[in-house]
């Protein structure tokens, strides 16, 4: 039996959506590298509290101004849960962090833990939040759409730096190459495990999404400079996060615009 674990790990103001006042680096990018800061605004933490104190759990992405996308998986029922925005080193007292209660959490109805299908859930924030250089909203991809093989896109997270690592204190972040649904569902890869509402990247056996985080995104940039947030990180290999031919796991954000779209409506 294949081994495996899940990582455990919008109105759009004036800024607009993935358009970073402080782009990312990423003409040199190893895995695991410490980011520029907040050039990833869309990035926020999700922490819960455990007996007064606050501590991260997940990752997510800000997708407008009152609505976070996160992984299913994040969500235990009974816990209180903020939201961190506009955080670069978790450790550290910055400034223009905000950090929000939740209105609402959606875990998506046919959520199933087992074999870890439709991974997402949605979290509003009980007010929204002011948009500035270090917090913004990502932009999600068309209904459907399919990232070619080899896309280069980026994992980004507070997660494990290594297998079985200490956790990172500055957002990291990874380069992670698409692997295709051809290519992902191959037996020596994940086979039937990985279905067509996930996106596959890495599985190089270096980079992996232990570098980033549970919920947290993938991001992909368009040809006119504009980042999308094409994943959620969902699981990875048991073995080890960075294990050859099991590639880190995603939610295919692109199958849940209706859903996304919908239950924003709808709370």
């Amino acid at each position: 039996m294949m081994k495996f674990v899940v990582f455990a790990l919008f109105v759009v103001g004036a800024y607009g959506c993935g358009l970073p006042t402080f782009p990312p680096v990423v003409t040199r990018v190893v895995g695991g590298e410490d980011v520029r800061a907040h050039s990833w605004p869309w990035q926020i933490s999700l922490q819960y509290n455990r007996q007064g104190e606050w501590r991260h759990t997940c990752g997510g992405t800000l997708i407008s101004s009152q609505w976070v996308l996160t992984a299913a998986h994040c969500i235990s029922s009974g816990r209180e849960y903020r939201v961190a925005m506009g955080k670069h080193n978790l450790i550290e007292t910055e400034g223009g962090v905000v950090f929000m209660g939740t209105a609402n959490i959606v875990v998506h109805e046919k959520w199933n833990s087992l074999f870890i299908r439709n991974d997402i859930a949605l979290i509003k924030l009980e007010s929204p939040v002011t948009f500035s250089d270090s917090i913004m909203a990502a932009c999600l991809p068309s209904a459907g759409f399919l990232l070619p093989h080899n896309e280069p896109c980026y994992v980004t997270g507070w997660g494990r730096i290594s297998t079985g690592g200490p956790i990172a204190d500055t957002l990291q972040q990874a380069l992670l190459p698409v692997v295709d649904y051809a290519t992902c569902t191959k037996r020596d890869w994940w086979g039937s495990m990985v279905k067509d509402t996930m996106v596959c990247a890495g599985g190089d056996g270096v980079v992996s999404g232990c570098n980033g985080d549970s919920g947290g995104p993938l991001n992909c940039q368009k040809a006119d400079g504009v980042w999308e947030v094409h994943g959620i990180v969902s699981f990875g290999s048991g073995l080890s996060c960075n294990f050859p031919k099991k590639p880190t796991v995603f939610t295919q954000v692109s199958s849940y615009i209706d859903w996304i779209s919908s239950t924003m409506v709808a709370y």
